[in-house]
């Protein structure tokens, strides 16, 4: 409760926490969005080296390469660490949380990725923080003072703030899919009505992994596309690019 004083009037005005007054939806609508200040655009997770070795080359391989990514690699062990750091969040159980975020961290496979991830999250929360605020995710949030995880950070926030899990996940993974699809058409191995098209392809995955990975153990955290993984290695080194991963 907010008390405000001036010129010989005071008001007092209820503070409702956030999520009590937008719907889950539009939460994360505005969280998970490209104008977001998160730096999401600046990343392409190994899609930009995947276009010069080849690998991306149309609509086809592009959507190949996501499903892959998606459902071996960093969609679903993300999805697995925002799960967790949810359900910490929700009790407010600090410590467990801190453990989800190291976890995350440690997954890395490359410095590319590592930054990829921590700087997102690190952003994703302080400005989460500074704008949509509540007791649980301040108290949280004094704890995670160092890299924060791009998963671990919004899976807290959602936790923090009472969300639907659910729908955290499926919101995730959609927008984990159509940053890469943005990155794609600056890449220009499509346009864009062919990544229009993958995105709507890849949705029902996107929908069907979200609800697969809830009760999954943290411990199955972790990817299986070692190519991408090599290839962020050999981006480090890349003669031209535009992406930081």
């Amino acid at each position: 409760m907010d008390t405000t004083t001036g010129t010989g009037i005071t008001t007092t005005r209820t503070t409702i926490p956030m999520a009590e007054r937008v719907p889950d939806a539009l939460v994360l609508l505005a969280w998970l969005s490209p104008g977001y200040p998160v730096g999401a655009y600046a990343y392409s997770h190994g899609l930009e080296w995947a276009v010069e070795a080849g690998d991306v080359r149309d609509e086809a391989s592009l959507r190949d390469w996501l499903a892959d990514v998606l459902e071996h690699g960093a969609g679903r062990s993300d999805a697995i660490l925002a799960a967790h750091a949810h359900d910490a969040a929700s009790v407010g159980d600090a410590e467990a949380l801190v453990a989800v975020n190291d976890l995350a961290l440690a997954l890395s496979p490359s410095r590319e990725l590592h930054l990829e991830t921590s700087q997102q999250g690190r952003s994703f929360l302080d400005a989460t923080r500074a704008a949509w605020d509540v007791p649980r995710l301040a108290e949280l949030g004094s704890h995670l003072d160092g890299p924060v995880a791009y998963p671990v950070a919004v899976g807290a926030a959602a936790g923090a703030h009472g969300l639907d899990r659910g729908t955290v996940l499926a919101a995730y993974l959609a927008a984990f899919l159509q940053n890469l699809v943005s990155a794609s058409l600056r890449l220009a191995p499509v346009g864009q009505t062919a990544g229009t098209r993958v995105v709507a392809a890849l949705m029902p995955r996107a929908a069907s992994l979200a609800r697969a990975i809830q009760g999954i153990p943290l411990d199955e955290a972790g990817t299986a596309t070692v190519r991408l993984d090599l290839g962020s290695f050999r981006h480090e080194t890349q003669y031209t690019r535009i992406f930081r991963s």
